[in-house]
Formats: C-alpha cells, structure tokens, sequence
C-alpha cells in the first residue's frame, strides 16, 4: 500500500469513528451521506448531522481530489507542479445549546507532481480548535491537555508552536485581531525528511483525529443539558456570526475548495445554521458573554497554571455525567 492509500485508509477509518461516537453522544440525530464526484478528479463523503438532541448542524467530511495544476492555481494558491492530489479529514459541529462549544477539525495530506507524475513534494496539515460561547475554564484546560499530551507523545516542541499557530490563524484580523475562539493546534506544511518521514506525519495526523473524540465529547458531555435562556442563544448567534466571518473572509481552506473547483455544498459545511450581525453589538462589561469575548482578544496559556488537583475534579465531574 503506497502512502497516499494508507493515508486515505485512514481518514475514512477517523470519519466512521468519529460519526458513531458523535451519533452516540446526540442520543437522537445520525449521519446522513452524500457521495459526490468532482468532475475534475475525485470525490468525497459529506455526512451531515441536523436537528439533534445536542448537534443543531454539524458534518464529518472525507474528500479524495486531484487534477491539473491550473493557472489560477499558481497565481492565487501559488502552487506550483503539473498535477496535484489532496486527501483529508474535515469536521464542524454546530451544537444547540449555547453552553456546549462548536468545535473544528480538519487533518489532510497534499502532493504535488511534475509532468511524468514523478513525486515533486509532499505535505501534511492540521488541527483542532474549540469555540465556546461561555468560558469555562477547566474545559479549556481538557480540551488543551488531550492535545498537548497528544503532542508530547510525537516531539516536545509541537504543543507549544502548533498551540501558536492556532492562535495566529484563526483570527478576525479586521475585528482587532479577535480569534474565533480559545485555540487547540494547528499545523500546516509539514514535510517529510531524514528524521520525520512520510509515516511520521501520517501517524501523527491519525493520533490527532482519534484524540477528537477524546478532548471534545467529554465537554459536551458534561454541557448538553444545562439550562439556557433566549439571551443565551442570542448571544450565540452573535458569535456565530464572527465564525462566519473568519471562513469567509480568511480561511484557506475555503479559499481552496472554491478555487479548485470544490463541492460548495461541502466547503461551507462549515457555516452555521442561524447567525445575527447586529450593528456594533458589545456584551456588557464584566458580564460571562464580555469573559469569553476577552479571551478571544487576548490568547491564553490554558495549561500554565493547571494544577493536579483541578485535572482530577474536571475528570471526577466528567466521569459522573
């Protein structure tokens, strides 16, 4: 089996575990799937998940896509090459209570080839990132731990530069450089070499797609069924608004699929299903929707001053759900 197949192996394998233990957490909604081809090369399976106990919209997406490298390719996405070949794993979880965060995640591999179909270069992405509408902070620390102990279990250095990179991505540069929400790792073109070959980054991508599971479901878990009001939700779709604005108007990702011909449908899978964009909209000073906002305006270290002790309550708590 080459590279390219185990890799596609896998990220089939992560979409069917990922959707049971989701369908298994909402308690009512399943995945319905869309297979579809790109007329270009390849195709995928869009699963979506709607009207639940706990997931408002939400899709676990695999694509398998290649063609020719065209003009806008290498003016826009400055790619370079003959043909090309993408494969990867794409989640959003759009949740119905306000308490529950909407997550993200997205694990992919890219090639690249020249006219004889020759490997020109190889590269690997991704990440998880959590957008809670209300801060709680020993949530945050879960959801950081399971990724940095992911991460530790690969190379020391990863948690720390990949916790970075998730900072400076998802950022509405044009609302003060608010971020779309309190991080988690993000990586992206990470090649292979003499230390950390093909199957490195392969194992490690698959590492952190299983630890999805791991970091998210136990918050939701522990969230679904709190008590809201129509505040709440209101103040929800205010922040829904702001992650729309973020896949727009910054997000790679999005930009490739609608350059290269992607399935739209697919691409803004990613939106959620109701938002508000009220003018000049500010939570009032010192209120839990002015916390969470002030996190998303000034990144934190969530793991710095984590104590054993608060590990084990969070755990105790989660166990007891």
């Amino acid at each position: 089996m080459s590279a390219k197949e185990n890799w596609i192996e896998i990220i089939h394998n992560m979409q069917n575990k990922i959707c049971a233990a989701l369908e298994l957490c909402d308690g009512k909604a399943t995945f319905t799937e869309d297979k579809w081809e790109r007329p270009e090369g390849g195709g995928g399976k869009t699963r979506v998940i709607a009207n639940g106990n706990v997931f408002e919209k939400g899709g676990v997406n695999t694509s398998i896509v290649f063609g020719d490298v065209t003009e806008a390719m290498k003016t826009q996405l400055k790619i370079d090459g003959a043909k090309w070949f993408a494969c990867g794993l794409s989640i959003v979880l759009h949740p119905v209570n306000p308490f529950v965060p909407t997550v993200h995640c997205n694990y992919r591999m890219f090639e690249l080839y020249n006219e004889k179909e020759e490997v020109m270069d190889t590269w690997f992405g991704g990440g998880t990132d959590l957008t809670p509408y209300y801060l709680f902070k020993e949530d945050a620390n879960h959801f950081h731990q399971t990724y940095k102990n992911t991460c530790d279990a690969f190379d020391a250095t990863f948690y720390p530069a990949f916790k970075k990179n998730c900072d400076n991505y998802f950022v509405n540069w044009h609302r003060n450089e608010e971020r779309r929400g309190i991080g988690g790792i993000f990586y992206d073109y990470q090649r292979p070499d003499e230390t950390k070959d093909v199957h490195f980054w392969m194992r490690f991508g698959k590492t952190c797609g299983d630890a999805f599971i791991e970091a998210y479901v136990p918050i939701v878990e522990k969230r679904k069924a709190t008590a809201y009001t129509a505040a709440n939700k209101y103040w929800q779709e205010i922040r829904r608004g702001r992650y729309v604005e973020f896949n727009l108007v910054h997000d790679r990702g999005t930009l490739f699929g609608l350059k290269t011909n992607g399935r739209t449908e697919s691409i803004l899978m990613s939106l959620p299903p109701t938002v508000r964009f009220e003018y000049n909209y500010q939570p009032v000073y010192g209120t839990e929707e002015y916390k969470i906002q002030e996190a998303c305006l000034h990144p934190r270290e969530w793991l710095a001053a984590i104590t054993e002790e608060e590990k084990n309550a969070w755990a105790k708590k989660s166990n007891s759900c």
